[in-house]
């Protein structure tokens, strides 16, 4: 079964390290990390706007999904990496893309106005992915 993802969430995958907006997105998320994980040959649909991912974006929050500074993330990421809306490639053809045009340094920039990119997680992710062509075992809950 094909995960379809939106540009950001590319990035935000190797950064994931079992938090997020709650229970239920963590769930989600966990999801379809592990998923790629363990299947690495699973296919990715680069798609615009909410995904795979913010099908579980908590209701009694304020969703950020549709606004117009994410879709500028998505499309300088998905152009970074090297895909464009509509293409379907492996995750580990996604993780090679990352690899070979993606420094962790980049991340300060495409992702600037991100609430998460403080922590340092996806800059670590993206320097994990240069070091190792797989996601990382997540910490313990």
């Amino acid at each position: 079964m094909t995960i379809k993802l939106r540009g950001h969430h590319l990035l935000c995958l190797l950064g994931y390290r079992g938090k997020g907006y709650s229970e239920g997105f963590c769930a989600n998320m966990t999801r379809v990390y592990e998923r790629l994980r363990a299947e690495p040959e699973t296919e990715i649909e680069l798609i615009l706007g909410p995904d795979d991912i913010c099908a579980a974006f908590p209701e009694d929050q304020e969703p950020h999904c549709e606004n117009a500074s994410v879709y500028r993330k998505d499309e300088e990421i998905a152009r970074q990496v090297g895909i464009a809306i509509g293409e379907r490639r492996t995750w580990t053809e996604i993780l090679a893309g990352v690899a070979a045009r993606v420094r962790p340094d980049d991340i300060g920039s495409l992702c600037s106005d991100c609430r998460w990119e403080p922590y340092g997680l996806c800059r670590e992710g993206v320097a994990h992915i240069h070091m190792s062509p797989n996601l990382r075992e997540l910490p313990p809950a």
